[in-house]
């Protein structure tokens, strides 16, 4: 039946239009967006899993950053405490050498261990890295006892969140203390080892006023120096072993963020191969659909037609 005042056929050509122009409105976003779930209002269970893990992966990143300032502290500890224990190593060489040397000799010597002194202490003093300096640190200091190094970002279900540490104690690592008292000796390594009149960090004397004469004062020279060198192994250990758990962290962390990128993105990433397929249909449909609402409205023409004389 034909009506001049319902047109059936444009009605249902209309609203076929507007499905298909709706359906390419939601393809070109995702297009434009490259997101298959781009707001809540697209899928909320899929929008609100990857909002939370973007917000966890944020904190990843904090953490790569905290471990790589961390890597960064303890790598340069380290290089210092390695050459730190090959100057000691020389200068335990040129006490055992002017043990039985002439006293015109130990002075040579004296003024060579001078010389590695001085290297020894513009070593430490040069182990900074963004103001921190672990191999000179401060004994009477109650709150900066150790290096910590976040690791970890942990939440779990309830949503109660932790966070992983790795903790260098300078008692273990310190050469020299930053704030020995006058006259005192400090409680750094080297300052135990080399003090012999308490007065003067690395004092160490093998010839002239208060040196060593005897073999059992250089006996006693060298008993300090191999502590030393005992000492600074086993803080050398300490920071090696930071130094690789710091690595393995970063590298986990690096790759679970991109884990965590990976997984958010098969849940809202919109597969831009259908997506253009899908676009080239709906193109056609709508050209289509236009088509088909212009020949149901060409139907009412035909109506007018038969009014004709």
């Amino acid at each position: 039946m034909s009506s001049i005042l319902t047109n059936a056929a444009a009605l249902t050509a209309l609203q076929s239009l507007n499905a298909t122009n709706k359906n390419l409105t939601v393809t070109q976003g995702r297009i434009a967006t490259g997101m298959r779930v781009a707001e809540a209002a697209d899928n909320a269970a899929y929008w609100s899993i990857a909002t939370t893990m973007r917000s966890d992966n944020k904190a990843n990143s904090v953490v790569q950053d905290a471990l790589g300032l961390g890597a960064g502290k303890v790598d340069t500890a380290y290089t210092a405490m390695n050459k730190a224990i090959d100057v000691v190593d020389q200068i335990k060489q040129k006490v055992l050498l002017a043990k039985t040397s002439s006293a015109a000799d130990r002075e040579r010597i004296q003024t060579e261990i001078g010389n590695l002194q001085s290297q020894l202490k513009d070593n430490i003093a040069g182990a900074n890295y963004a103001g921190s300096n672990l191999l000179k640190t401060d004994s009477t200091s109650t709150t900066d006892t150790k290096l910590t190094v976040m690791t970890s970002y942990n939440r779990d279900s309830a949503g109660k969140v932790t966070t992983g540490t790795i903790d260098v104690d300078f008692t273990n690592i310190r050469l020299i203390d930053s704030n020995a008292a006058t006259g005192a000796v400090g409680t750094g390594i080297l300052d135990k080892a080399f003090s012999t009149g308490g007065a003067s960090t690395l004092d160490l004397k093998v010839s002239g006023t208060g040196g060593a004469s005897t073999a059992g004062d250089f006996d006693a020279l060298l008993t300090g120096i191999e502590a030393a060198l005992k000492g600074m192994a086993t803080g050398a250990a300490e920071l090696g072993a930071a130094k690789a758990r710091i690595d393995m962290q970063k590298d986990f962390v690096s790759k679970l963020s991109d884990s965590i990128d990976r997984g958010v993105g098969q849940l809202v990433d919109a597969d831009m191969n259908k997506e253009s397929t899908r676009l080239q249909a709906l193109q056609v449909q709508q050209q289509l659909g236009i088509q088909a609402l212009s020949i149901a409205n060409g139907s009412s023409q035909q109506i007018l037609s038969l009014f004709r004389g």
